[in-house]
């Protein structure tokens, strides 16, 4: 069967760690290298003694910059399952850190284009123990690092700029570069960094730049960074941090985003809302419509015009995933045209992508409803110009460039 193409609206690359070196500049490089934490024969003998035979397993190395771990409450037990359970997806983590080994991966699973995201860069930009100094550099050399990256194949490997939220003085600095490298996106973190909410005046500057230059602002949370992501106050397991820190993250971006009045000063200004499915809308836009708008409105009038839901439905895009509920009911109040699909490949917390799963998983979905999510909707976010027609070939003819 001919098999249409997708747009991947959510593809990770894996940043090898070797090339922080190259792009990093060197005198913030050699005050706060990115350096492997190694486990030794004297870590493993304490796990055996404290954790039993189960403990009897060699971890993988641990990123640090400078001094400080990149990853929060990532402990022994949490890294022994990581080992146990990583195996099968050894093949795609490689296949992120190139871009010819990334587009193989893309012809093999039927994606024609993919906006392209970090995978540890996020934990170092982000992280709340490095000076601001330190994240901006960190962040342009991602970005350095993601350009030449992507310029393998331009066509199909779709740039989103990293900007570093810490110091609000360089973000124009750092757009201006984005935008100079041709892309049309750029991706933040939802929680407060360094004191600021993401609604926060500090930021309207940089959102006017945004909108003036049509950039699309992606939302993308994560679990286990050096941030006061939700769940950190009071769970330590794997398991409940990433249960709250991306669908409540994203709730509360939108919250920050609408009660400060961003999206009211900047209705042009888009935003998408990654990797927590879209099945959350339906409860946070009637809750917000139906039980806090109509109250204390002499609060919120300067800020909240309309109602929180038509903001969403003017500017806002929300990802969905395979098999959540609630697509209907999602579609009925933002319309189809406001969900975008990414594969999220190839992080292992969520279902690897394959073009058999679609029909099935999607069946709620109408075919031209369907087709405008995996390809229409990401073209109009991502301000990607292409011809639509090209979705259309058959995945064997999608040669790798020579």
């Amino acid at each position: 069967m001919s098999v249409n193409l997708v747009y991947d609206a959510d593809r990770h690359v894996i940043e090898p760690v070797e090339m922080w070196r190259e792009f990093v500049c060197g005198d913030v490089f050699k005050k706060y290298p990115i350096r492997l934490s190694y486990d030794t024969p004297q870590k493993l003998a304490r796990r055996v003694n404290r954790l039993g035979a189960k403990g009897n397993v060699v971890l993988p190395p641990t990123y640090k910059i400078g001094d400080q771990d990149t990853l929060f409450r990532w402990g022994d037990e949490l890294q022994i399952a990581c080992v146990e359970g990583s195996n099968n997806n050894i093949p795609e983590r490689l296949a992120a850190k190139s871009p010819v080994s990334m587009l193989r991966s893309m012809n093999e699973t039927a994606v024609r284009c993919a906006s392209l995201f970090p995978t540890f860069a996020t934990y170092l930009v982000s992280h709340e123990k490095i000076p601001a100094f330190v994240s901006l550099e960190y962040a342009n050399a991602y970005n350095r690092w993601l350009k030449q990256y992507c310029d393998y194949d331009p066509v199909r490997l779709i740039g989103v700029g990293f900007v570093s939220r810490h110091d609000p003085t360089n973000m124009l600095d750092q757009l201006a570069t984005i935008v100079s490298y041709g892309w049309k996106s750029i991706i933040v973190r939802p929680e407060i960094i360094a004191g600021r909410v993401l609604g926060h005046r500090d930021y309207d500057r940089f959102w006017s730049e945004c909108e003036r230059n049509n950039i699309g602002v992606v939302i993308h949370c994560g679990s286990h960074a050096f941030l006061p992501t939700a769940g950190t106050d009071r769970f330590d397991s794997h398991f409940s941090l990433n249960a709250c820190s991306h669908s409540m993250e994203i709730q509360m971006a939108f919250l920050s985003l609408l009660e400060s009045g961003t999206l009211e000063r900047h209705p042009k200004l888009k935003f998408a809302f990654l990797e927590a499915g879209a099945s959350w809308l339906p409860h946070w836009l009637w809750r917000l419509d139906n039980i806090c708008y109509p109250e204390f409105r002499s609060i919120t009038k300067e800020n909240i015009k309309m109602l929180p839901s038509e903001y969403f439905k003017r500017q806002c895009w929300v990802a969905m995933e395979f098999g959540e509920p609630c697509l209907r009911q999602v579609i009925d109040m933002i319309g189809h045209e406001k969900l975008l699909y990414g594969t999220d490949f190839p992080h292992p917390d969520h279902s690897q992508f394959a073009v058999g799963d679609l029909d099935g998983q999607f069946r709620e979905l109408s075919a031209s409803e369907l087709n405008d999510i995996l390809v229409k909707n990401s073209l109009e976010f991502y301000g990607v110009n292409i011809d639509v027609q090209g979705f259309t070939n058959e995945v064997p003819s999608l040669a790798l460039p020579s």
